[in-house]
């Protein structure tokens, strides 16, 4: 009897689960997301005073995005820093205003189009849980709980974290997460019991409480591999309950969190800034494309001030994109609900458009890989030791870095930046590379790069620290200390203020000055130095003694651009790609396929004025020439994304080809 019983209810399941199974099995195959190119993300952050989630929300809304886009994934909202979730979680903390399941509807709909379907979560960053559980949230350095962000020592990850991404996973069939407030967010920890570990662990008994007390470093270090830990239990046990399911920590192993990718991440992502986007794409995007994982940066599509938001144009977005795709990247573009979960799907004609831009141009720039030129050095320690945080810059640690780049972009080098390990790694492929302005210099680091110039490297070394951690094998004397003052610095009959430190030096003999530092607007009186190259080995070493990039980023002027151009040239005079005709044009070599990649991006206009929220006009650019390096005759050039045939000479080894306008981007492809 009791079997006959249990056959009865076999059937029943049978019966009940096979419409799912047929179902499924109707279902268009979708992209994993290392196969992924484009996609839209949407959030809005439930909160206790919610209304009416989903009542706005139905199968047309999520039909017209993905007829609109055509994206390869979308990603929606579930649970934002509120801790409060937008969905009737039974593990979670649901908002008490839920009209009907909004996931449920996302998730049908974009299964039946062969859409991914991709979750932003909070991690760290929980309000309601350390409301529901002080227990859980961090301690600050007075010795009072964190009202936002839970512990990366405590339970939280176990008891809230992993089951309820099971439960997405398990009861919805999402493919992924993009989990936000988590790396970026992490701070440091004071509870008692993490003291106690750390004692146990370094010997220190003397706890730092601010940047400036002895052994911050040192905790910092200690509550970054608690971080690192936190990350790998809950990824590493998500693809054990869930191999499918895939994952992405928000900015880890990027600019943030500069360091080899160490634990399972299946993809790196970012959103990079709302506002000065262009300098924060050049940047962002170039921290994460040699990271070996599949990657793509988000772009906000809107500005916002005193709470209200302004979408930006067409050109904005498609520039933005342009810049990221330039690099090999993926792109997406967030879009906010509304509170009830609701899309204003007016804005998906923007997306369309952009999105097109997009398509036109995946098949040269997807998965292209950049062809060494200059490399310039992200040092993964001496950020460690400046950031007074755990991973994301908050404090300018960076601004020399970026300055530096930039400076370099609107000479129209094609720059790569690389981390410690990647340097280590392939920083022997690069004909120049460029240390800027960081304050601490290990040895490792150092005898890398001493080593590279010996065996016929230029190194270039920017700033008078970053110059001064080279004393004993460079060939000139020190005069006192580095002073901050505001220094003429004069090239090619023309000066202008530099306001930065400035170490005054006397050459020897065997070295070369490179520009002057005045003390005046004026060419009257005495000069020095403003930087020299010496042969090292059978290379060179170039150092400038005064902060260019943190002033180039903060103040940017034409001479320290044309300055540092210069001083580039000198070290390498034959690159493979010369580009004139304008200094805002940014250019990156790649290769894809076995074809050359030549990628042209327009960064003209007030994109990083902090005054222009929203611009329509980007300025054509043109006429520019373009000199690349060709071995042999190639079979074909031609422009993408048009297609069509570029006329070119050839002189001296050189393709010689006149480029009439340049809109937003465009790519010359040797072949």
């Amino acid at each position: 009897m009791k079997s006959y019983v249990y056959l009865l209810l076999l059937l029943f399941l049978l019966l009940l689960l096979l419409p799912r199974f047929l179902f499924a099995a109707d279902l268009p195959k979708r992209l994993k997301r290392s196969e992924s190119f484009l996609g839209v993300h949407f959030d809005f952050h439930a909160r206790d005073s919610c209304i009416a989630i989903g009542k706005n929300v139905d199968r047309q809304m999520v039909e017209f995005i993905i007829d609109q886009v055509q994206p390869d994934y979308l990603q929606t909202d579930c649970k934002g820093h509120s801790g409060i979730s937008s969905y009737p979680t039974r593990v979670g903390n649901p908002a008490p205003c839920i009209d009907k399941d909004v996931l449920k509807i996302w998730r049908e709909v974009t299964a039946e189009h062969g859409v991914s379907l991709y979750l932003h979560y909070s991690g760290i960053w929980e309000n309601k849980a350390v409301e529901l559980h002080p227990e859980w949230a961090r301690i600050d350095e007075n010795g009072k709980p964190d009202d936002r962000l839970v512990s990366t020592f405590g339970p939280y990850v176990d008891e809230l974290l992993i089951p309820q991404l099971s439960e997405l996973a398990a009861d919805y069939g999402m493919d992924g997460v993009w989990v936000d407030g988590d790396c970026w967010a992490t701070e440091h920890d004071f509870a008692d019991t993490v003291i106690d570990r750390f004692s146990a662990l370094t010997g220190i008994e003397q706890i730092p409480r601010s940047p400036q007390d002895p052994y911050w470093y040192e905790y910092s270090e200690f509550c970054r591999q608690a971080y690192r830990d936190y990350l790998r239990h809950w990824v590493d046990e998500m693809h054990n309950l869930h191999p499918e399911f895939q994952v992405a920590s928000n900015w880890a192993f990027s600019s943030m969190m500069p360091e080899p990718v160490s634990i399972d991440v299946d993809f790196i992502s970012g959103d990079y800034s709302a506002y000065n986007s262009v300098n924060s794409a050049r940047l962002e995007g170039r921290c994460i494309q040699k990271q070996g994982k599949p990657w793509d940066l988000m772009a906000w599509s809107f500005s916002w001030t005193d709470g209200l938001f302004s979408t930006k144009t067409l050109p904005q977005l498609q520039r933005e994109a342009a810049l990221v795709l330039a690099l090999g990247g993926g792109f997406q573009a967030y879009f906010p609900q509304r509170p009830d979960g609701s899309v204003r799907l007016w804005q998906m004609q923007l997306m369309k458009e952009t999105a097109k831009f997009c398509r036109a141009r995946q098949a040269i720039c997807h998965r292209a890989q950049p062809v060494p030129q200059i490399g310039l050095i992200y040092d993964t320690d001496a950020f460690y030791r400046a950031n007074i945080r755990l991973f994301a810059a908050r404090f300018q640690e960076l601004d020399p870095l970026q300055g530096v780049l930039n400076c370099l972009l609107n000479g129209q080098n094609s720059v790569d930046i690389l981390m410690t390990h990647q340097l280590l790694d392939e920083g022997h492929h690069y004909p120049v590379l460029v240390y800027p302005e960081w304050a601490t210099l290990d040895s490792v680091m150092k005898d890398y790069l001493l080593n590279y110039a010996k065996k016929g490297g230029n190194l270039l070394i920017i700033g008078p620290q970053a110059v001064r951690n080279f004393n004993d094998v460079l060939q000139f004397e020190f005069e006192g200390e580095p002073v901050v003052q505001v220094n003429g610095l004069g090239w090619e009959g023309w000066i202008a203020g530099v306001n930065s430190a400035f170490q005054r030096v006397v050459l020897s003999d065997t070295v070369r000055g490179f520009g002057q530092i005045y003390s005046d607007n004026s060419f009257d009186g005495p000069s020095d130095p403003a930087a020299a190259i010496l042969p090292y080995g059978k290379g060179r070493i170039a150092a400038v003694f005064l902060d260019l990039g943190e002033r180039y980023y903060h103040a940017r002027t034409t001479v320290a651009r044309d300055f540092l151009n210069g001083l580039v040239r000198e070290l390498f005079s034959d690159p493979v790609v010369k580009v004139t005709g304008s200094h805002d044009v940014d250019v990156s070599v790649n290769r894809l396929d076995g074809k050359l990649i030549v990628n042209l991006v327009n960064t003209s206009g007030p994109h990083d004025n902090d005054e222009v929220f929203v611009h329509d006009q980007i300025p054509p650019l043109g006429p520019l020439h373009l000199s690349i390096a060709a071995a042999e005759k190639p079979a074909r050039v031609w422009l993408a994304p048009d297609g069509g045939d570029c006329e070119y000479r050839t002189i001296d080894g050189r393709l010689e080809i006149d480029l009439p306008r340049l809109e937003i981007h465009t790519a010359v492809v040797v072949e």
